[in-house]
């Protein structure tokens, strides 16, 4: 009886949550630089004040991007039951990529065709956080009396670390075990999937040195690009071969990610890009530096200890063969592996509530990249977590990006009957 009248309060709430959804995606939260935070905040909270939630404002002062012309707004949203009990909290951030090329929907129109909204951010993850924000107003609305609380956050800048948003809230204490137990990020890994978790990543830079000299005097000086172009050698001859015998027992999808990748994001040698609109020519110099971005991908079965030796070790085989060989690494980001256990409630919860929606065993899945999820579980220490939600995963970041409502409204349908399990 009380499962019938949850789903038909989500029923009932169809049209709210496509409006919900379109009010989301029309605000322009782009990341980069972090435009109109703020904006979506407030959006939210006045929409939840006037149910009963407390509304809760956190800026990360201090986070990487933060500053007064883009401060890094979080909303936290808590609705406490009649009841003391656990607390479940769904996370989702608010913020989008920039657009790109090749839309032929306006990216934040909102437009609703054929069961599908298409906007930037649609799928990734503005149409979780309405499905969540649906699914808690409909428990509520029909089991009042529940024990616990139930909290929703919109974070900021997942797209560039999280540091700003989850990772900062972490720090703060809001996701310490003792005061959250179960948390559910509705990021787009479809509907009948849970994920328990990602892939670890170092990011770091490469740079070799040389010397400058005249360019039609090469032999004057010393080419860092050279220098570099000897490491790509050896990246290619030794690195990504060794790579691909690497595997994993994670569930981790796309099949090509249940290896050990490395992608290089960034090469940058010699004179800097000339400004927008020179039209000179570039001066004749031998490059005396190079850079090189690195975004390693690594399993749960490696040590990052391991997967930093890999690079010096490649850096000190090229030394050895190239006389004035220079080299520096600087680390830039890292993040362990992370993955929950599928006999942890949140799980096995969620679980139950596919197979009872949706008629199909709940599949488990690990992500390539991450989320915010590596600081719930790293430093508020709180293991108990996935990612949950509608949307199909491979649309993200991309033109004419769109969730499916239907997909929308039978993942709300998941949450609300989690939160029957859990709570009530």
């Amino acid at each position: 009886m009380t499962e019938t009248r949850i789903l038909s309060e989500i029923t009932a709430r169809r049209d709210d949550l496509i409006a919900l959804t379109q009010g989301l995606i029309r605000i322009p939260t782009l990341n980069p630089p972090g435009r109109n935070y703020r904006e979506i905040c407030d959006y939210l909270a006045a929409r939840l004040e006037p149910q009963g939630w407390k509304v809760e404002f956190i800026r990360a002062l201090g986070a990487p991007g933060d500053s007064e012309t883009y401060p890094r707004w979080n909303l936290l949203a808590r609705y406490e039951g009649g009841l003391p009990g656990d607390c479940v909290h769904f996370n989702s951030h608010h913020d989008v990529v920039e657009v790109g090329h090749g839309w032929t929907k306006d990216p934040f129109g909102g437009e609703l065709e054929d069961g599908k909204i298409y906007g930037r951010g649609a799928c990734d993850m503005k149409g979780g956080l309405a499905a969540s924000i649906i699914a808690a107003e409909a428990f509520i609305a029909a089991c009042p009396e529940f024990k616990g609380a139930i909290e929703i956050s919109a974070t900021a800048d997942e797209e560039s670390g999280g540091f700003g948003g989850v990772a900062y809230m972490a720090e703060k204490g809001y996701f310490s075990p003792e005061r959250v137990q179960h948390v559910i990020i509705p990021e787009p890994l479809h509907k009948d999937r849970i994920c328990l978790g990602h892939r670890g990543v170092w990011w770091a830079e490469i740079e070799t040195k040389g010397r400058i000299a005249h360019g039609s005097m090469p032999f004057l000086g010393d080419s860092a690009i050279r220098h570099m172009g000897a490491v790509l050698e050896e990246m290619e001859h030794q690195l990504y071969p060794h790579l691909t015998t690497k595997h994993t027992e994670m569930p981790v999808i796309p099949l090509g990610a249940r290896q050990s990748t490395m992608n290089i994001n960034s090469i940058h040698g010699g004179e800097p890009e000339p400004e927008p609109g020179y039209t000179g020519l570039p001066a004749p110099c031998v490059a005396d530096r190079c850079r090189m971005i690195i975004d390693r991908r690594f399993l749960i079965e490696e040590d990052i200890k391991e997967v930093k030796g890999e690079i010096t070790g490649l850096l000190e085989r090229v030394k050895e063969k190239r006389p004035n060989f220079q080299y520096e690494v600087r680390d830039l980001f890292e993040v362990q592996p992370s993955m929950t256990d599928t006999d942890a409630p949140v799980v096995k919860t969620v679980a139950g509530a596919i197979a009872k929606v949706l008629g199909t065993h709940a599949e488990y899945v690990v992500s390539p990249g991450t989320y915010d999820q590596k600081h719930i579980d790293r430093i508020g220490k709180l293991k108990n977590c996935i990612a949950y939600g509608p949307g199909v995963l491979d649309l993200a970041h991309q033109p004419d990006e769109w969730v499916g409502v239907e997909d929308m409204m039978d993942s709300a349908k998941v949450m609300a009957l989690t939160l029957q399990e859990l709570l009530l």
